[in-house]
């Protein structure tokens, strides 16, 4: 037997400190209590947490309140020896004044070798062997301080009381804590009514009133009643704000009051509990009092009653409190203002390169109003002989005519026939010079776009005729090849005239190094459903291949501008039309320009120069 003892001892350490701590929690009341509540809720998760391992948790109620007949204790004890004797407990948490009296009047059989942890108002009246705990005495003064700060104007203060024996020791001291304050209010202790009454008197209350609770365990008629419950009916039948001591009351409709915080007295119990548990003799960790007690309030409450917050004492917590708008959604806020910003900075730079595009646009328009201005007196400088040339042939006939009529004169030798011959030729002579004169000063005038139908083919013969003597000076072979089908376009007919003779000018200066025999012009009309197409073309040395044929102020022209170009696809554009370059496959540039017909496009307006 020794040896089998000897042999199996070992095995049963190694298995007793491998086992799971064993904890059983002795409860004072009913098990529906808020603090009991929170204690089965807390203190499992933060012994758990502290061992690091997992505790097995046992919980009984010594509800002698409810229960207060001489044999229940004898009845209980008998229940809790019998119901543990298997069981080797590592700790007892014991919760409230009478179950610590219970366990320090019956150790010697009540689990003797375990230690105790209790946690009451006051030093258990029967020493505890092998115990420690934390001692948390109820304060109801620091309420009133509460009360007084939110509600300046108080007058009465109304305390209600229950008729136990626990219920008469809270009385008294309510009693001596409210006593600094009574210079300041009345109190008036509402004991021992019956429910009814109690409520009938809460209802009407004088001005500037205020209830507080100390707690009422039995009322007058002798109901055993819910500590915490009961206090939601007090503060709903009174007409005054409510305030009380207990955790749970915050939430039970009072307004406040100096409360215990229920989770902060677990973690002190529980970290005096792992102590224990981690190998410390329990009666040699001395008794504490930990500070866990707060000033509280119903931020719904302070609404209801019209009580101001900022009267409230530094560090008092508002619990409660409902989320304002910016509290609720305020990611969503951010977001919305921070996108509502993005496309207000987007917006505005939109609109700020709007209004330069459309100064630059205005600008670009005037600009190139003035180069096609210029252009045209560039191009008009070019056929100054050819003007003193037109001109001359009519006014040398006027003069002739204006000398044979004046001999005629002279020799008496006028008849009527004769003078009105010569007569109708000067005048004939003369509108053919007006036509002349007037024909190039419209090219040369800075004007507005006049769009109206037009005949394209004229406007094809008026500029054939101004550059006629440039064609005939420079030795060129002009060819005309006009559709049969007519040509009529909206546009503006001195523009056109100046893209046409733009573009001639051009493919005679395109051949001004080739012999006269190899000079030749092309200017040919095809006229569509719905377009025309007029193009220029010459026997030259082609395009250049750089790609700046229509870039302003760019030219292989030693006299050029750099605008001629420009201008035309400018003009061309403002009447809705295209114009192309390309070379020709037997050599030299082919120029088109494709317009819409008179039907196609209407009312489209460009500035090409200061009115």
């Amino acid at each position: 037997m020794a040896l089998t003892a000897s042999v199996l001892a070992p095995l049963a350490n190694a298995q007793d400190v491998n086992r799971s701590k064993q904890v059983l929690v002795l409860n004072t009341a009913r098990q529906n209590e808020q603090f009991y509540v929170i204690s089965e809720r807390e203190m499992p998760r933060l012994l758990t947490e502290g061992l690091g391992d997992d505790v097995d948790f046992y919980t009984e109620y010594f509800d002698v309140g409810r229960f207060p007949h001489p044999d229940y204790e004898t009845v209980y004890l008998d229940f809790l020896r019998r119901k543990y004797k298997e069981r080797r407990l590592d700790l007892i948490l014991v919760m409230g004044d009478p179950a610590a009296d219970f366990v320090g009047r019956n150790r010697d059989v009540l689990f003797s070798g375990t230690p105790v942890v209790f946690y009451t108002l006051s030093p258990p009246p029967s020493p505890i062997a092998n115990s420690t705990g934390l001692l948390n005495k109820l304060q109801f003064g620091p309420s009133i301080a509460l009360a007084l700060a939110l509600q300046p104007d108080l007058e009465h203060v109304y305390v209600v009381v229950g008729t136990t024996g626990l219920d008469v020791s809270r009385e008294s001291q309510a009693r001596a804590e409210f006593r600094p304050f009574e210079g300041r209010v009345e109190f008036t202790y509402l004991s021992g009514l019956v429910t009814k009454d109690l409520e009938t008197r809460l209802r009407t209350l004088p001005p500037h009133s205020a209830v507080y609770y100390v707690v009422v365990s039995k009322d007058g008629a002798g109901e055993l009643l819910q500590q915490m419950p009961y206090l939601s009916r007090v503060a709903a039948a009174a007409n005054a704000p409510t305030y009380s001591w207990a955790d749970v009351s915050v939430d039970a409709g009072i307004v406040g009051g100096w409360r215990r915080d229920q989770v902060a007295q677990m973690k002190a119990i529980a970290t005096i509990a792992l102590r224990v548990l981690g190998g410390e003799r329990a009666d040699g960790i001395p008794l504490s009092s930990p500070d866990t007690d707060v000033d509280a309030v119903d931020w719904r409450q302070l609404r209801r009653w019209g009580l101001d917050e900022s009267r409230l004492p530094a560090g008092t917590r508002v619990m409660f409190r409902e989320p304002g708008i910016w509290d609720r959604y305020q990611r969503y806020i951010v977001g919305a203002v921070v996108v509502m910003l993005a496309q207000a900075a987007l917006i505005a730079g939109l609109l700020v390169q709007r209004r330069a595009r459309q100064r630059a646009e205005i600008e670009s328009r005037r600009s190139l109003g003035l180069a096609a201005d210029a252009s045209r007196r560039q191009t008009m400088s070019a056929l100054a002989n050819s003007i003193t040339h037109e001109l001359g042939q009519p006014l040398s006939s006027i003069i002739h005519n204006a000398q044979a009529l004046q001999m005629m004169i002279t020799a008496n030798r006028a008849t009527s026939e004769a003078i009105g011959e010569i007569v109708s030729d000067i005048q004939t002579q003369g509108v053919q010079a007006t036509h002349i004169i007037d024909r190039h000063r419209s090219m040369l005038r800075s004007r507005q776009v006049d769009m109206k139908p037009m005949d394209l083919h004229a406007i094809i013969n008026d500029s054939l005729a101004l550059v006629d003597h440039e064609i005939r000076t420079r030795q060129v072979a002009a060819t005309v090849q006009l559709s049969a089908n007519p040509c009529v376009v909206n546009g503006d007919p001195v523009l056109l005239q100046q893209v046409l003779v733009n573009l001639m000018m051009n493919a005679m200066d395109a051949m001004a190094e080739m012999p006269p025999s190899r000079r030749f012009v092309t200017i040919r009309s095809d006229v569509r459903a719905t377009d025309v197409e007029v193009s220029v073309r010459d026997s030259g040395t082609g395009l250049p291949v750089n790609g700046t044929l229509f870039t302003p102020f760019v030219t292989t022209k030693s006299h050029g501008l750099g605008i001629g170009l420009t201008v035309v696809r400018t003009i061309v554009d403002a009447h809705g039309g295209t114009i192309d370059a390309r070379n020709s496959p037997d050599g030299g540039a082919i120029f088109s320009v494709t317009l819409p017909r008179s039907d196609a496009r209407e009312g489209v307006s460009l500035a090409t120069g200061a009115a």
